[in-house]
């Protein structure tokens, strides 16, 4: 729900703005404002709109419409909701409350997608519960593209495969009202290393570090948002733990590496996300991979945290056995996480869908339900129970 206050241009005290349904007449006047996360601090590049004039909110989250006129008002920000108010013309203030799109989602691997009747179970598992999201794999960790990509390099290096038709599997997530993530895994990848070994940085790892390895990642994310992707998200955006580099260089590289492809991508039109180890949300360092908060913070519009407790050493958050504990891994880590990213970036994890009974799967989706955040499940084949999810409302 957008969440709207004004104050009188005099500075007279905000208060609840109550909006006719009609508009008001007269000469235009300079409107001002600021657009908010629910925790009240500013966001920054959300795009203010109204009656033909624009503004993109700066770093405290204020705009300015010196030639505004009554009528429709919108905010729009990549990976957060979209709503319109309308304006009457008289206050000369306007604060809006923005609220984070809440993904629930589950993934289609690359076998679901290939198999018409175990995707339409996906999409009767998505009605009857409260998932609203579907993550398709179009590039995998073997390096493979899922489709006929048209990507120069895609097909130079032989790593287009015609697995299945995304366009055909949009039109039924779209009929079905749910929103879409392309996965495409980055720099872990056989097929490019082999046939680029410029590139590489280890057997079948990328260097993230060096920039003429970004252009064909970037690519295909373009590409994934031209065929009708809503979302774009970059899984594997790190350094192999074997790479010899200090941290400060490799959390550089990692954060270029998001900015640039984020830019170029929103010019299409997609908002973009990325996954991370969870571990490093609980962590004073990098881990070694390139992957911190503070570093990747504003470069994307939504973190993904892997938070599965079964991928924790045994005493890590205190946990002797931290698999054996759903509810607490997942809470902390979003605890220890949240704050380090801050408001402006989206979070919704990724939870654990295997080794778990229903029980501790709607454990942790209840974790991360209670502190206002989305989810999405991760299971390696796709397979999902009707009990591990919510019910529909």
């Amino acid at each position: 729900m957008l969440v709207a206050s004004c104050a009188a241009f005099d500075g007279g005290a905000d208060s609840a703005m109550s909006v006719p349904p009609s508009t008001t007449s007269g000469p235009p006047v300079t409107l001002r404002g600021r657009v908010t996360a629910p925790g009240g601090s500013g966001l920054e590049g959300a795009v203010v709109s109204l009656e033909g004039e624009s503004a993109v909110t700066g770093s405290t989250g204020t705009f300015r419409l010196a030639d505004a006129r009554p009528g429709v008002f919108s905010v729009e920000r990549h990976g957060w909701r979209t709503e319109d108010l309308v304006w009457d013309g008289v206050a000369r203030r306007l604060d809006v409350e923005m609220q984070p799109r809440i993904v629930r989602g589950l993934r289609v691997s690359r076998n679901i997608a290939a198999d018409p009747s175990a995707f339409d179970r996906t999409l009767e598992l998505a009605a009857s519960s409260t998932v609203n999201t579907l993550v398709f794999d179009t590039k995998d960790e073997s390096g493979q593209v899922l489709y006929d990509s048209q990507v120069a390099e895609a097909r130079e290096i032989g790593a287009a495969h015609d697995v299945y038709d995304p366009r055909k599997l949009l039109l039924g997530a779209e009929y079905a009202d749910l929103y879409t993530i392309t996965r495409i895994v980055t720099f872990k990848d056989d097929v490019r290393a082999a046939a680029r070994p410029e590139l590489a940085i280890a057997d079948d790892w990328i260097d993230p570090s060096n920039e003429a390895s970004w252009d064909y990642l970037i690519a295909l994310g373009e590409e994934a948002c031209r065929l009708g992707f809503d979302e774009v998200q970059f899984d594997y955006v790190r350094f192999p733990a074997t790479a010899h580099k200090t941290q400060e260089f490799r959390t550089a590289a990692i954060a270029g590496f998001l900015e640039t492809a984020t830019e170029r991508i929103h010019e299409v039109g997609c908002p973009v996300s990325a996954d991370i180890f969870a571990i490093v949300m609980s962590a004073e360092n990098d881990q070694g991979i390139g992957q911190m908060p503070e570093t990747m913070a504003g470069h994307v519009d939504a973190i993904s945290p892997m938070i599965y407790p079964s991928h924790y050493s045994d005493g890590w958050l205190g946990y002797a056995e931290p698999n054996d504990y759903p509810a607490e891994v997942v809470g902390d880590a979003l605890d220890d996480g949240v704050p380090r990213f801050g408001d402006g970036t989206v979070m919704r994890p990724w939870l654990q869908a295997f080794y778990y009974d229903a029980a501790e799967v709607l454990a942790g989706i209840q974790e991360a339900e209670q502190r206002g955040h989305g989810w999405i499940l991760w299971n390696a084949v796709g397979r999902y129970e009707q009990d591990w999810l919510p019910p529909a409302e």
